[in-house]
């Protein structure tokens, strides 16, 4: 009870030859300038008996998890006790699952922001936040045990206390549950509360891979996430966007793609109830749409009557089937995406409207915990990670009339 959570060095050894050497985690050019940065701040925190904080922020398809495993792999190379850790079951599990598939062993260094609570201070020469947006106001569950109920410590004190050189992976705009509060800005705050030192790479300023830096300004603008307004989609060579009229056509666009050998998959906004598996473990078509239902994705653990659990919903070709949520696919990427927009994001008048009561995701039906600037907020964000997830090309269908007319008129080379 009383041991030490940094990785032996036996540990590290496997997991070098684990991660580093895997082909798709070989970085770009680009990348290796953010990965070089943090081996510096490492190897400088090591030399001088520092700590410093590094903020690598960029959008999606910018590289940060690439980087991440990248770091993971050398690290390790070189005996540095470093580890891994997400606030995503789904990310957390897809990392064991990929990256310590040959080495179990491995999968111990893929964990939780929430699990950090006891550490000691420094014990990890490295700690490497993915996906840091999701960081949470506190650690403490109702599932904590009494003796860990630390009296109000942020989680954030946890993750920079842990290690000389924590490194968090952000994207601000992905900010899309309550209590969450992973910004450069909240960073920054807790770690000169601290007296620490923050070093802060911005990506989004250097480079974009596997995306389009056009269709993701196009979405930001689009979304009111930055200044301009809503733009008509003049096209980009290396990314599609259309618009379908019903969601038969949605899905058929991306069964296509999916029987062409591509990955694809249909995601929308929290705005239909969710239910379990019947008993015999037949899916629910929760998501009901003008005569056409599909089930949401599965939210267990484990896999029912075909489909993938909801940690593997966005990797595994058998989560086609069912609608995903942001909480499966935050995180992940795949070459098509389809996604509906709900009932709960409207346009009116000219600008957007967020309809609570149409949502029915139960962390945002709470008024007293939710404001309704915050709820709008929140949405938008949802809606940002559902619309950038595809790699290739983006299908969108809205069920609110006037919104579907308002895509159209934005995307006017989508084919009817």
């Amino acid at each position: 009870m009383r041991s030490k959570i940094t990785p032996s060095k036996q540990l590290l050894a496997v997991a070098a030859e684990e991660v580093q050497n895997r082909e798709q985690f070989v970085l770009l050019d680009e990348q290796r300038d953010a990965y070089e940065h943090v081996m510096h701040a490492v190897e400088h925190a090591r030399r001088s008996n520092t700590k410093t904080a590094v903020v690598v922020s960029g959008g999606p398809g910018s590289g940060k998890s690439v980087i991440a495993l990248s770091l993971m792999g050398e690290l390790s190379r070189q005996g540095r006790a470093v580890m891994h850790a997400t606030g995503s079951r789904s990310f957390t599990m897809t990392l064991r699952k990929v990256a310590g598939k040959r080495a179990p062993r491995v999968q111990k260094l893929f964990t939780y922001f929430n699990s950090f609570m006891t550490a000691e201070p420094n014990d990890l020469d490295c700690l490497i936040l993915d996906e840091a947006h999701r960081i949470r106001e506190t650690s403490v569950s109702r599932y904590t045990r009494k003796e860990l109920r630390t009296a109000g410590r942020p989680q954030i004190h946890e993750l920079l206390s842990a290690a000389r050189v924590p490194v968090f992976l952000l994207d601000e705009h992905q900010v899309v549950r309550p209590g969450e509060m992973g910004t450069v800005e909240d960073i920054e705050a807790h770690a000169e509360a601290l007296g620490l030192k923050v070093e802060h790479i911005n990506l989004n300023d250097q480079f974009r891979c596997g995306g389009s830096e056009v269709y993701v300004d196009w979405v930001l603008r689009l979304l009111g996430l930055k200044p301009g307004g809503p733009i008509e989609w003049k096209g980009d060579d290396g990314f599609s966007v259309s618009v379908a009229d019903t969601p038969e056509e949605l899905e058929h666009v991306l069964a296509t793609r999916q029987s062409n050998g591509y990955s694809a998959r249909m995601a929308a906004g929290y705005c239909w109830s969710w239910s379990d598996p019947r008993p015999d473990g037949s899916l629910v078509n929760d998501v009901e749409i003008d005569g056409w239902s599909r089930p949401w994705n599965l939210r267990g653990d484990r896999a029912v009557g075909g489909a993938p659990p909801a940690a593997l919903w966005a990797s595994d070709p058998a989560g086609f089937g069912q609608v995903g949520c942001v909480y499966t696919a935050q995180g992940f990427e795949y070459d098509h995406a389809g996604v509906i927009i709900g009932p709960d994001f409207v346009w009116r008048d000219g600008g957007w409207r967020t309809v609570r009561e149409a949502n029915r995701d139960p962390d945002f039906r709470n008024r007293t915990k939710v404001s309704d600037q915050e709820f709008d907020r929140l949405v938008r964000n949802v809606y940002k990670v559902l619309l950038t997830r595809g790699m290739q090309s983006v299908t969108i269908y809205s069920t609110d009339a006037q919104t579907h007319e308002f895509f159209r008129k934005l995307v006017a080379a989508s084919p009817r």
